[in-house]
């Protein structure tokens, strides 16, 4: 039978990954070369183009912005508020079922 220290470990282990892939998804979300994998809407719509040809080459795969990493999680409210039609058009149904199952507990 588990003892509370094995508890504790498991709890502890599973808390850390959980961190890890959380600041992981934060940290790639933000980079301009995989803009493409997590807002794929936005290039249908036109409303986003790819990180241009000219420039520094390093502009195109990483963001140098130090605010924008500060702010990483600042999509969460605004996504929790926006209004499900919105939601829809922006990150699809799959977001919105997601999310009315989650605030219905």
């Amino acid at each position: 039978m588990a003892t509370i220290e094995d508890i504790g470990v498991s709890a502890a282990i599973n808390i850390l990954s959980a961190v890890i892939f959380l600041l992981a998804f934060a940290f790639l979300r933000l980079q301009p070369i995989n803009d493409r994998v997590y807002f794929p809407k936005w290039y249908l719509k036109g409303s986003r183009q790819s990180p241009s040809h000219g420039g520094a080459f390093v502009r195109k795969f990483v963001n140098l912005d130090m605010r924008s990493y500060l702010k990483f999680l600042s999509w969460m409210p605004a996504a929790l508020q926006m209004p499900e039609d919105e939601l829809i058009s922006h990150a699809g149904l799959d977001s919105a079922v997601y999310l009315r199952i989650y605030l219905t507990g």
